[in-house]
């Protein structure tokens, strides 16, 4: 793996640390609010990734003491051209903000997303955009667009919400904006683990460590699975795994049994999958 290479454009700081893309909302004194400016180089930081064929695994996170409050909304940059909207929406650089979001889905290596502390309105969609998600125990989650703002949850939020959860929970933490905890977030799915605030950085050592030596084509193509179990019969999912297998089986599989009978950990390539190039 490369050296650590750092690269910190304005409003988000990107750094790549023994294969692992670090990339920090970096606007503490607004507690990482998103503004256009932030969401276009989020964006940029993921185009990165998908650039830079050593990079095994993305973290996610918030500088200073929170995560990400929201959409900040003393922000009043003008609308790019790409965003028109039919609906009139209230926010111009929402194309941006969504951009952002589907690069995050589309990453073609995993991604965790480490919450240092509040993660509000479009920052609890930020937070649960990633495959795997790690919680200080004091940080919290609080969907305040439908009380508070009269909107509607977007960034992901009614995506990621039932699959988390239950449509029951998902329509109290949307409806109700009441503020979760971390053990709460925990106890209902959002979240993978929480740990005490001093045991965060090893907690994201410990999953970074087992997603970077795993095969990031196998990750991706479970993650597709897994979100298309939603809406697929049981015979189309079938149909996807096998194809899937197709692919990994060949590739992967006899390192896999070779390792297992040397008692060794599997060494696997970085392959990534890219659904245009190699299905």
């Amino acid at each position: 793996m490369r050296p650590t290479v750092s690269k910190t454009v304005s409003d988000v700081d990107y750094r790549i640390d023994q294969g692992v893309a670090y990339i920090t909302l970096n606007r503490p004194d607004a507690f990482n609010a998103m503004t256009h400016q932030l969401m276009t180089e989020l964006k940029a930081a993921f185009d990165n990734v998908e650039a830079d064929e050593q990079v095994r695994v993305v973290v996610l996170t918030g500088a200073g003491r929170g995560f990400c409050s929201g959409a900040d909304l003393s922000d009043r940059t003008e609308p790019q051209e790409t965003d028109n909207r039919p609906d009139n929406d209230a926010r111009p650089q929402a194309n941006a903000f969504g951009e952002a979001m589907q690069a995050i889905h589309d990453c073609t290596v995993p991604t965790v997303a480490r919450i240092n502390g509040a993660a509000a309105g479009g920052g609890m969609g930020l937070a649960l955009s990633c495959d795997i998600t790690v919680a200080a125990r004091n940080a919290f989650f609080v969907a305040t667009f439908s009380p508070n703002l009269g909107i509607a949850p977007d960034l992901g939020v009614t995506w990621a919400l039932p699959r988390r959860t239950s449509r029951a929970r998902a329509l109290g933490i949307a409806l109700l904006g009441d503020r979760i905890s971390a053990d709460q977030a925990l106890e209902w799915g959002l979240v993978w683990s929480v740990v005490d605030e001093d045991q965060l950085d090893a907690e994201i050592e410990t999953v970074t460590a087992t997603l970077k030596r795993s095969s990031p084509d196998a990750i991706v193509r479970t993650r597709q699975s897994i979100d298309a179990a939603f809406t697929n019969s049981y015979a189309d999912q079938l149909t996807l795994e096998f194809a899937h297998q197709a692919v990994l089986i060949p590739r992967n599989m006899a390192e896999g049994a070779r390792a297992f009978f040397e008692k060794r950990t599997p060494v696997f390539d970085g392959t990534r999958y890219r659904p245009d190039a190699n299905k």
